[in-house]
């Protein structure tokens, strides 16, 4: 039994595939992926810690992900911001993983997975660290119930502290989402909505991890790059936070795409291009 048929048979709807970002370019700006020297280059991963995942669900390719199969969380989803939900409803679905990040054996009819570049359920559960699982592609930002459904992959999520997720992170989340939805059009079709969306993850530098396997980030981010309606212009905001226990109401503040491309410049590595655009600064 071949591995597309062993796939098949564990998830018939789903088969994302670990193949570089050229296959997907639709998701990034320009339809160019990051820059990020000695790990993606020129839409290819160069250190094979690093997967580039096109996200496929229902026959077609939803959105892109980079996986740090060391750290077991995304590095960054990327997506296009089309139009929001009119009603933003979470589906009620199982989270899946990646068989193409693992060696797939069989022996007769039985598929043996040994789930070791990635997070799973297990590690989700009874943890003692106050997280949940956290998107970096939110469902809510997604066009339609097909594509909301897709993003619940695990290789789609992070450790995130549970007030965080649900406090304000989550406002920023409807925040962009009416931005972008108000302001953010395709130039070439101006009754289209359009923005083009990259959220990540930075990894934590101490060794605390979920499951004594998968790494809880410091901070969080996002970005978004569009062509204004109201000004006619190119334009991008940016934002970053902390991954911590929240009790209070806390806003996070939009910064320029430069300052967030310097903070995790300084927290993580080098960033040279998040978007391919140099009207998006």
């Amino acid at each position: 039994m071949n591995v597309s048929v062993l796939l098949l048979l564990i998830c018939p709807s789903v088969i994302s595939k670990v193949i570089d970002f050229s296959e997907c370019s639709q998701f990034f700006n320009q339809e160019k992926p990051p820059v990020i020297p000695g790990i993606l280059e020129n839409s290819h991963s160069m250190d094979n810690r690093y997967k580039t995942i096109c996200q496929k669900y229902e026959n077609e390719y939803r959105f892109a992900t980079l996986y740090d199969t060391t750290n077991r969380i995304p590095v960054f989803s990327a997506y296009r911001f089309t139009e929001k939900q009119s009603k933003c409803k979470r589906p009620h679905i199982k989270w899946r993983i990646e068989p193409e990040l693992e060696l797939l054996t069989s022996d007769k009819m039985k598929v043996k997975i040994s789930y070791e570049n990635q997070a799973t359920d297990e590690d989700y559960t009874n943890n003692n660290y106050n997280v949940n699982r956290g998107h970096l592609f939110p469902s809510c930002h997604s066009g339609d119930e097909v594509t909301a459904r897709s993003t619940f992959t695990l290789t789609n999520a992070v450790p995130q502290k549970i007030s965080f997720n649900s406090g304000s992170w989550n406002r920023l989340e409807m925040k962009t989402k009416d931005l972008m939805d108000n302001y953010c059009r395709d130039k070439n079709d101006q009754n289209k909505v359009l923005a083009h969306v990259l959220t990540g993850a930075v990894p934590s530098k101490d060794k605390n991890q979920l499951n004594n396997r998968v790494n809880i980030p410091s901070y969080m981010w996002m970005t978004f790059c569009c062509y204004n309606s109201t000004s006619s212009s190119w334009v991008s905001q940016a934002y970053w936070a902390p991954n911590e226990d929240e009790n209070k109401i806390i806003t996070i503040s939009k910064i320029s795409l430069g300052k967030l491309q310097e903070f995790l410049s300084e927290e993580w590595v080098k960033i040279t291009k998040l978007f391919d655009n140099n009207n998006c600064k």
